[in-house]
This record gives C-alpha cells, structure tokens and sequence, in this order.
C-alpha cells in the first residue's frame, strides 16, 4: 500500500495499515515531515518492542511518489484543494499498474471530477473523514456510479483490516454536523485568546463534564490548525456568521506555522510518539489550606443529596440542613436509597454503605452546621435566596470556614451577602455529583488564596477534577455547551433537518457520546432554557438566545426525558 501527505491523516493511516498486516510507503514531499514521521515510527516500535514481521508490515518513507510503482492500493491525504488532488492522482496514474485502486481523502472535493481526471475512473474511490482516523473511528468508504466491484472490495478489506467503524459520514455531517463543532471549537480558542481559563482547563472541563473523547484544544491539535483555519474561513465565506470568524489566535498561530499534533506543537507541545507533554496547573505558590473534616450541605434537593452522598462516601462527617424537618428526613431517605442502589450493582459493600450512613445527619436548623469547616449551598436558582443563605452562613458559621455555592449566579453577590467575602467561591458540581468527576472551582474578585487552596484539596479529598475559572456566567462548560447546543435546535427552522439523524451524524462522525438533542432531552429542557437564559442576559449576542422551539416546548410541559417527551420521545416503562 501507499500514503501520499503525511500530516495529521496521513500519518495515522500509515501506522493503521502499517498495524494491520500491510507493507506500506509512505510519501511527502517535505523532508522535515519525513524526518517526523520517521522519528515516531521508530519511538512507537521501541516502546511496544514490535518488528516488522510481528504481525506488522514494514514501512518506508520517502519523497517520490515514483516508489509507488507496485503498490496495489494507494490514498492520498494531501490537502483537500481540487488541483492539488487533482495533481497527485494523476501522478499516481503515471507510475502505478492499472489494476492499482487509488483513493482520496476528498471532504469539499467532488469524487466524480476526481476519479475522471485521474484518469482511471473506474478504479478512483474515496474515504471520507470527520476526524483524524484512530482504531473505532467512523469512517465512509465512498464510490461514484463509475466504480467497479473489484476496486470498492479492495478498499472495504482494507478498512476492515485496520479497524475502523463504517458509517454513513455523508451530506448531513458535511452541512450541519461539521459548521456545529466548528463553532465551538472556535469558542473554546476565544476563551484561551480572552485568558479565561488555559488550554488545560478548557480541555479537562469539556472531557469531564460533556464526556467528550478529547477536549476543544487537543481536537484542534489533532485535526490540525490549518485545517480548522480554513474551514473556518470557508464557513464564515459563505454564510457570513461571525461564529465562524477564525479566533484572531487561532490565525496568529496558523501564520507561525504551528501545526498541531502533526508538526509536534500546537495548544500542546508532542513527544516523539506525538504525545502531549503533561503541563499541569502549578500550586506549589498558594499557601496551604485549611483542614477539612467535617461537612455542612444546604439544601434538599437533587444537588444537595448527591453532593452529601460524595463527602460522605470520602469519610467526611456531613450535615445536610433542609428547610423544615419533614424535607430533612426526606432528603435523607432519598441519599440512603441512592446507596442502596449502588450495593445493588455491585459498587459498594454494605459494609460501606452502613459506614457512609453512619456518617450523615439532616437538620432544619443552620446551627447544626456552625462548626463545618466546608458548607455547601445548593438551594434553589434564585440570587434573593441564596443571598438570604449566604447572609445567615456568615453570621452563623465559624470563622475560617469554607463557604461554597454551587449556583451558576453571581459567586460575587452570594460572597458579598455573607460579609465574609474572603471565605466564599463557587464549587459548580455537575449532576450527577457522586458520578461526575468535574467540579469548576470558581474563584470571586475577593476569594483568598487560602479559601482556593482549602477547596482544591477538598476537591482532591472527594476524588473530583478541580478547574479553576472566573466568576462569570456560564463558566467554562455551560459557556462552551449551550451555545452549540443552540445553534443545533435553530437548525430545526429546515424542513429537512431531524433530530435523530443529526445526532448520528455528530455521534458517528466525531465520535460524540451524545447528539445536541439527545444531549438536551438529558440535561432536561426547562434546565437548559434556564442557563440559556443566564448567559443571554450576561452576553447578549446571538448565539446565546434560547431559540422559540425550546421556549415552546417547556412552555408546553415537554421538558425531555424526565417527562418523556422532548425534542425525542423517550419510551417510559408502564
């Protein structure tokens, strides 16, 4: 087999075929990406100790595409422009046999007018990308109504033997999927370029709070920055959304001649194997925090409930202060019942369900939490209320605790009610609290450094991810997720877009454990109006206003999955 273009494509099709069984050349005609790719075939086959012969195939790199002369398969992943394409096909047409298949990566190329002027029409065949390829990735063998049985079953061996998931990547990815990601990968580099949050948090965020398989910065990195740049460029070209204005960061760092993953640094510096070097946040200059041994939460609702069960479940003593005792003991039965539940499958003994139970008190009276070291508000979504909170907290808890909101309000205004701005941040846990590993640890204008030192070690202690970030709406996540989650439902204004197969094409092609609408269903309608509305009132652009068929639907009780109908219907057991 042979690979023409090296970058962040071809390199990862050269070490699959490579992997599965084929001798493979690959072909560039940049010697320093083929000094590159060298250095990390050579650095991954030291590592796993494997030869060619060791179920692999061997491998040879070089600048002339006239070594492809016995190939019986070759792709070019060169850049997606028609007369570069158009050039290496026709090159491969000269020196390759005629029964030799030849593929292109071709995504905005039309594959017709390529295999014509490849001059072999019948054997020119495409594979269709959204990502970078892996082991599992979707990827779309594609043929034109000229192609023969012969050549289509050379290319489907191929990609069976590599590993990759066929899927139907087609127009849907291409038109609505792809603009969708795009947009949020471009706020996510305005977030970075605005010094809100670093490329590590940004990045550690949305894997853990969104499930996604990488975060925004390294899915820049490995698609490639120049390829992101220029479909950037093309979108905003013909639809003229700012959304799709390239980040002036992103253009800063394409004209440097940063590639990516591919050219070993990006957001991300890469190691010879093209790993990302693990840069951490530093703490060794913040002072030390407080102990923390017992817990005080506020609330009795879902939130509230879950974050009891995980500072329980460390071994923390927590008590949890509802508003009268009948919501207490309710509150409490609902946090015994979710224990219960994880004995039953298996996740805890009840041994140690007994020893959690042992562990937790509920109160109706804040002087049950006056000696606390951490106190949790998680009261209702309301600023008057949990100002009324934060103001009885600061009267009533002891001095040097930790006093922490959940709420996605203003931690400022919560911090300023308390009269103790110095002790007060925002611990936004994400729900479900005893599964989510995220929690963004929201730092006010006033909040000390003591206060953050005490909350990142008490995160640490809950076995949480803690990422710093400012006091503004949305955070990272919800800064990031909604305005995606947005531009999805205003897509429903074309009569030819649908729910489902949108969310295919973005779980298919991306690899996305959810779709936008399925994503929505989850986190609960009237949920995602709310925060919709919050960071439309803090940045009124846009792409932030809750679109009129999410306004409709949860003014018609349809809030998702919890009611059973949403922008899906989900099936509910009688």
């Amino acid at each position: 087999m042979g690979i023409v273009g090296l970058g962040t494509v071809g390199e990862a099709l050269l070490a699959m075929v490579r992997s599965a069984g084929y001798d493979v050349i690959g072909v560039d005609s940049e010697l320093d990406v083929l000094a590159r790719v060298d250095q990390r075939m050579k650095a991954a086959d030291a590592e796993s100790g494997t030869e060619s012969g060791d179920g692999q195939g061997s491998w040879t790199l070089t600048d002339e595409v006239a070594a492809l002369g016995a190939a019986m398969l070759v792709i070019e992943a060169v850049p997606d422009e028609q007369s570069v394409k158009i050039d290496v096909l026709r090159r491969l047409d000269s020196v390759c046999p005629d029964r030799t298949v030849l593929v292109s990566t071709a995504s905005s190329v039309a594959l017709a007018g390529l295999a014509i002027a490849s001059g072999r029409p019948a054997r020119t065949l495409g594979l269709r990308f959204v990502r970078p390829p892996a082991p599992g990735s979707a990827v779309e063998p594609v043929g034109t109504a000229m192609s023969c049985d012969d050549a289509i079953a050379a290319l489907d061996a191929v990609v069976a033997d590599s590993g990759l998931a066929v899927k139907s990547l087609g127009a849907r990815v291409g038109e609505d999927a792809t603009p969708l990601v795009y947009a949020y990968l471009n706020r996510a580099v305005a977030m970075v370029e605005a010094g809100y949050a670093d490329q590590r948090s940004v990045d550690t965020a949305m894997r853990l709070g969104c499930g996604l398989p990488a975060g925004p910065l390294e899915t820049v990195d490995q698609m490639g920055l120049g390829t992101i740049h220029a479909k950037l460029l093309a979108l905003h070209a013909s639809t003229g959304n700012a959304v799709y204005r390239p980040a002036p960061l992103l253009t800063t760092m394409v004209e440097a001649g940063l590639e990516g993953r591919a050219g070993g640094q990006g957001f991300y510096t890469y190691d010879a194997l093209g790993r990302p070097e693990d840069i951490r946040h530093s703490v060794t200059s913040a002072p030390a925090g407080r102990a923390v041994r017992t817990v005080g939460v506020i609330g009795s609702g879902t939130m509230a409930r879950g974050i009891a069960e995980v500072t329980a479940s460390a071994g923390l003593p927590t008590v949890l202060v509802a508003r009268d005792r009948a919501k207490a003991d309710l509150a409490l039965a609902a946090v015994e019942s979710s224990l219960a539940k994880s004995v039953a499958r298996g996740r805890r003994t009840p041994e140690a369900m007994a020893s959690v139970r042992a562990l937790l008190t509920a109160a109706d009276d804040f002087a049950a939490i006056a000696d606390c070291d951490v106190v949790i508000e998680a009261t209702a979504e309301e600023l008057e209320v949990k100002r009324a909170v934060f103001a009885t907290l600061g009267g009533v808890c002891r001095p040097g605790a930790l006093l922490a909101t959940t709420s996605s309000l203003s931690v400022a205004a919560c911090a300023e009610a308390s009269g103790r701005d110095h002790d007060v941040l925002g611990l936004h846990f994400f729900n479900p609290a005893p599964v989510m590993r995220l929690v963004e640890v929201v730092r006010a204008p006033r909040t000390s450094d003591q206060a953050l030192s005490t909350a990142n070690a008490f995160c640490a202690r809950l076995g949480k991810t803690a990422v710093p970030c400012g006091d503004r709406a949305g955070f990272i996540v919800n800064y990031l997720l909604f305005p995606y989650l947005a531009d999805a439902i205003r897509l429903l204004d074309r009569a030819d877009v649908h729910p489902q197969e949108l969310d295919a094409a973005v779980e298919d092609g991306f690899g996305y454990p959810m779709g936008p609408f399925k994503l929505l269903d989850t986190i609960g309608l009237d949920v995602s109006l709310a925060i919709l509305r919050r960071l439309s009132d803090e940045f009124p652009v846009p792409c932030y206003t809750p679109p009129a068929a999410l306004e409709q639907l949860v003014a018609g009780g349809h809030l998702g999955r919890k009611s059973g109908q949403g922008f899906l219907r989900t099936r509910r057991n009688p």
